[in-house]
């Protein structure tokens, strides 16, 4: 649960055999400690206990504890659509492109293709910390953190078992279950782990708009990880990860099974001796294919109106990170990054009697390579002050656009976009002061920006009857903001917080209505009857101002957490979107609330219940369909039966309260997931 942001853990020593004479050597699996100057920003930890305590065991569910977190849709990656699994922060929606940057040990994650999350890769059983900055201009992770940053870290050596395994069976003949074995080798450390999810799935349109055409949304989805750290020397450890994932589903109509296939590896060098440094290289391979269909109005019919039958991506980058001895109390943070991603969608669209009668292959590749400095100055024990920078060069080649006619070959577009590059510069900065014993104010400033998808350049997509083209003369997303807060700890165990923050993005891409269905349109094909035909286009800008409170307690062994967001997000629109002007993006609540209360060994016991409550939102960019606001209640609960066993119980959306996802054009209404219960059997050795 967000918890005060503590001090880095203390490593687990792993020592030699004793000898005559033997170095200590320690190995901790993580990056470079944090510096100082991170307390003038607004930074909320969430611990390993948190990870492995939610309903649905899903990496997404737990970030919605933080204040202002939010997808694109509000469904999880058991029946979502994966491109619509972005993440974003503060009311910077309106896309389903991650606004926030995500990294696991400092490899980025967002897809290099689509700039989705693939959230099924991240189990949260594998993983010992989150944190998360609202704001802007983390530069020191690498371009895209627009609204804010998300550290993953992966579980350390203090944090494993030597064995654990878990198998939980629920409502509609679905599976949870995962595995590890982790030990130490030597002075070093390694660690494999599995996971499997499936399920049948529930009927995403809601019961009284059902046709015969509509069925279960199956799911299937597994990983593998392995990690290995091991010593360099003394102060020098080599980290090692790899990852394979597999992500099918169907999401309720037939025609839109889609799938997802990704290899990642990375490997980092950590010093930390009197000169810290970082030195990381990464390859990340995905392959993802979907369907899409419209229904007819009775819902008795299901139309192909699009197969993308291969969507290969590819990203490789690195980063080095630099931290000189400077005297005094002054951390300074020198560095560089780099990441190439390039890929292509090939897909077989404009059915005719069920046929498709043409293809399309579009993609190209994007490069960006930047510098950072940071500095953090602690004046005394009251004051500190920080501040940063990075400058960074982005090109985007090689774009393309073929498409022909199955009948003859015979190209009907054949074009190669020009390429483009360009320089930003950005920059942070923040001042953090103790003005009494249990009070931490705090202020920041901060520039970022963002760069184009492959996807939002150069691949359309369909939402039901609804379909939106690409665009490959996006500009690059800005953004400038400053936020402010106050941290009271009137007890150890006790954290009150609040801020506020003013955020305005600049060129925000976005999704804009152009024309309706039926006809046929350029980039799409053709939109049928109730359809409505969008464009991605830059908007003049998203002004998003609100407030953030959160609170956590802990007594004993209970603990509180609660959270609440309020965003006041309004769109400056002009040209193609002036109609725009003044409305709320697409997909941003007003109001956000998360509170979690729970009891660890109570008689041996453990339980907690979540209580989540999400406003009504808009679904499309003209405001004219609304998703209702909804309150759910999450409850677990943990029966120890013997030596490392136990029985949980697990229930989502105990109540079965309608949590709409979606509402197309036509009014039809598809739901999140509905009351979900577990029963599963826990071993850790």
């Amino acid at each position: 649960m967000p918890a005060a942001v503590p001090p880095p853990a203390a490593p687990t020593e792993i020592v030699a055999p004793a000898t005559e004479s033997y170095t200590e050597i320690v190995v901790t699996g993580r990056g470079l400690a944090q510096v100082a100057g991170d307390a003038a920003y607004d930074v909320v930890t969430i611990d390993r206990a948190r990870l492995n305590s939610t309903a649905s065991g899903r990496l997404e569910d737990v970030l919605r504890d933080v204040a202002g977190f939010q997808q694109y849709r509000r469904s999880d990656a058991r029946s979502a659509h994966p491109t619509s699994q972005g993440a974003t922060l503060r009311g910077l929606g309106g896309n389903a492109s991650s606004r926030a940057l995500i990294v696991l040990d400092g490899v980025p994650q967002i897809d290099p293709f689509g700039g989705w999350a693939t959230f099924t890769a991240f189990d949260p059983s594998r993983l010992g910390e989150i944190r998360v900055t609202r704001g802007g201009g983390s530069g020191i992770y690498g371009p895209g953190a627009l609204a804010g940053t998300i550290e993953i870290d992966s579980a350390g050596p203090e944090q494993l078992r030597p064995a654990t395994a878990s198998f939980a069976y629920g409502s509609r003949n679905a599976i949870d279950a995962d595995a590890s074995l982790s030990s130490t080798a030597g002075a070093g450390f390694a660690t494999v782990s599995a996971n499997y999810q499936r399920g049948d799935g529930f009927i995403p349109i809601v019961a009284s708009q059902r046709g015969p055409i509509d069925q279960p949304a199956a799911y299937r989805q597994g990983s593998v990880n392995a990690r290995a750290i091991f010593p360099v020397s003394g102060e020098t450890e080599l980290q090692a990860n790899m990852l394979l994932m597999r992500d099918e589903r169907n999401r309720g109509v037939p025609g839109t099974e889609n799938a997802t296939t990704g290899a990642d590896a990375s490997l980092r060098l950590v010093g930390r001796g009197r000169w810290g440094f970082e030195a990381l290289t990464y390859l990340q391979l995905r392959k993802f294919n979907s369907g899409f269909a419209s229904a007819n109005a009775g819902r008795t019919a299901a139309t192909q109106t699009l197969d993308q039958f291969n969507v290969p991506a590819t990203g490789a980058g690195g980063r080095i990170e630099l931290r000189p001895p400077l005297g005094g109390n002054l951390e300074l943070r020198l560095g560089a990054d780099a990441r190439y991603t390039e890929g292509e969608t090939e897909e077989y669209f404009t059915y005719v009697a069920g046929a498709p009668t043409r293809q399309r292959e579009a993609g190209g590749r994007t490069t960006t390579a930047g510098a950072f400095a940071d500095l953090s100055w602690p004046l005394d024990d009251r004051l500190i002050l920080t501040g940063g920078g990075r400058i960074d060069r982005w090109w985007i080649t090689d774009g393309r656009l073929r498409e022909r006619t199955l009948a003859t070959g015979g190209f009907v577009t054949n074009t190669d976009y020009a390429d483009r590059s360009g320089t930003e510069t950005t920059a942070r900065g923040g001042i953090a002061w103790r003005p009494a014993r249990h009070w931490h104010a705090r202020a920041a400033a901060y520039l970022g920006w963002r760069l184009p998808t492959l996807n939002e350049l150069y691949r359309p997509f369909r939402a039901g009857a609804d379909a939106t083209a690409a665009n490959p003369a996006l500009r690059p997303e800005r953004l400038k903001g400053v936020d402010a807060g106050i941290d009271w700890t009137p007890f150890a165990n006790t954290k009150v917080s609040g801020t506020i923050f003013h955020n305005v993005l600049d060129q925000a891409i976005g999704n804009i209505t152009l024309g309706a269905g039926p006809g046929t349109f350029p980039g799409v094909g053709f939109v049928a009857a109730g359809g409505v035909y969008r464009q991605r286009g830059n908007l003049d800008a998203i002004r998003s101002n609100g407030a953030e409170f959160e609170a956590h307690v802990t007594d004993g062994q209970w603990r509180l957490s609660a959270s609440y967001a309020y965003v006041d997000a309004r769109v400056r629109g002009e040209g193609l979107s002036a109609a725009l002007d003044g409305l709320r993006p697409a997909q941003t609540p007003r109001h956000q609330l998360s509170a979690t209360l729970g009891r660890e060994e109570l008689w041996g016991l453990s339980a907690s219940a979540t209580l989540r409550y999400v406003a009504g939102q808009y679904e499309d960019d003209q405001n004219s369909r609304t998703d209702k606001s909804a309150t759910t209640l999450d409850l677990t609960a943990g029966i120890p039966i013997g030596h490392n066993l136990s029985i949980e119980a697990r229930a989502e959306n105990v109540t079965n309260a309608r949590i709409e996802a979606t509402v197309a054009s036509d009014g039809t209404i598809e739901r999140a997931t509905p009351r979900t219960l577990w029963l599963g059997i826990r071993f850790g050795a």
